[in-house]
């Protein structure tokens, strides 16, 4: 059985880690810079400095947040490319 996985020095919030996904390395890199980016966006609403772990958990919960956001509006414009499908389904019943 072959590995496909790659390995991946990536940075986030000071630290360095090695990764190993099977995942393209610079879509890897793109998340790394991702989180990292993010985590330094909550640290400057800090007027003091916080732990590391207080910070990724922040951030966590911000792209999190965006998931959800985007999830959730994805959501209401299927319905309404769902209701708008019914309205032309209605209208070809009627011209039949």
């Amino acid at each position: 059985m072959s590995d496909e996985s790659n390995q991946v020095s990536i940075s986030i919030f000071g630290q360095e880690y090695s990764v190993k996904a099977p995942a393209d390395p610079e879509y890897i890199l793109k998340i790394a810079e991702y989180l990292d980016g993010k985590m330094r966006e909550v640290q400057t609403g800090f007027t003091t400095t916080q732990s590391s772990t207080r910070i990724a958990i922040l951030a966590a919960m911000n792209i999190t947040d965006e998931l959800f956001n985007s999830r959730q509006s994805g959501e209401s414009e299927d319905t309404e490319v769902e209701q708008k499908i019914s309205s032309l389904i209605e209208l070809i019943d009627e011209s039949i």
